[in-house]
């Protein structure tokens, strides 16, 4: 696949917590008037770390799509404390209608990864007369051992300089913030009866679940259960052979996919 040449916009969104950083996709071609794409990164993630994937989904959908660095995360300012045990749902309530208010768009198609696919849930519900569609990549719908034993293992990877110099790179002097807020809040006891379960039922709009068979953080009872529990119609997509980062394994196939869906939406 030919890589796209989209013209490309950055973005300062003041919130009450911290100025975020965003970036917005355009495609070459595109009627301008369906609902961009707004995506959610996971929980170690930014902008850079999406690399190629927005570019091109812009170019095959047709659509604009926006990406943002959460509070604490990438070019993003800096987060003050913890996040609370509800910080996915909070992604949905306090910061989504911050992004929308600053680049106006009143319908939207939300598509997260890993801890971004659950605020992607979240958005779709929480604000289902407006969203068109949802896609979820690699989700967890809720807290199982598989889950926490990959986090384990990759805290004993972090521990070792090159691994966490790399995160650096994207975060900056964030960065130990960025690793402690996940693996602290995972591991949490109190966080483990974490689930979508009460939220699921309010996304009313097409759903696209995607999963890697092989995906190191969950089981492919995650995104069963997410087909399982949302309202509308849905398609579910267990990919063999691919693990936590499907997008960026074979990403041509996973934004064809996402493409396809979306033409019907």
């Amino acid at each position: 696949m030919n890589r796209p040449h989209n013209s490309i916009t950055d973005h300062w969104i003041d919130t009450d917590q911290g100025r975020l950083f965003a970036r917005c996709w355009h495609p070459e071609s595109g009627d301008g008037m369906r609902a961009p794409i707004v995506l959610l990164h996971d929980s170690l993630g930014c902008i850079a770390l999406w690399r190629s994937f927005p570019a091109v989904l812009a170019q095959q959908s047709g659509r604009v799509v926006i990406a943002y660095d959460r509070l604490g995360y990438g070019q993003s300012e800096a987060r003050r404390g913890e996040p609370g045990r509800d910080f996915i749902a909070a992604e949905a309530r306090d910061t989504f209608p911050a992004v929308q208010r600053h680049f106006g768009f009143e319908r939207f198609v939300a598509i997260g990864h890993s801890v971004g696919g659950g605020m992607a849930v979240h958005c779709a519900a929480s604000h289902a007369a407006a969203c068109d569609a949802l896609v979820t990549l690699s989700a967890q719908a809720f807290v199982e051992e598989r889950t926490r034993a990959g986090i384990r293992e990759a805290r004993e990877m972090f521990r070792q300089t090159e691994h966490f110099t790399r995160l650096q790179r994207y975060h900056g002097d964030k960065a130990g913030w960025v690793l402690n807020a996940w693996i602290d809040t995972w591991l949490a006891p109190d966080f483990a009866d974490w689930s979508l379960h009460d939220v699921l039922p309010g996304v009313r709009c097409p759903s696209l679940v995607v999963h890697g068979s092989e995906d190191e953080y969950g089981s492919t009872d995650q995104p069963e259960c997410i087909a399982a529990g949302v309202s509308g119609p849905v398609q579910l997509d267990i990919l063999p052979g691919l693990g936590h980062v499907p997008h960026r394994e074979q990403e041509d196939r996973v934004v064809a996919r996402i493409a396809g869906f979306l033409s019907t939406v």
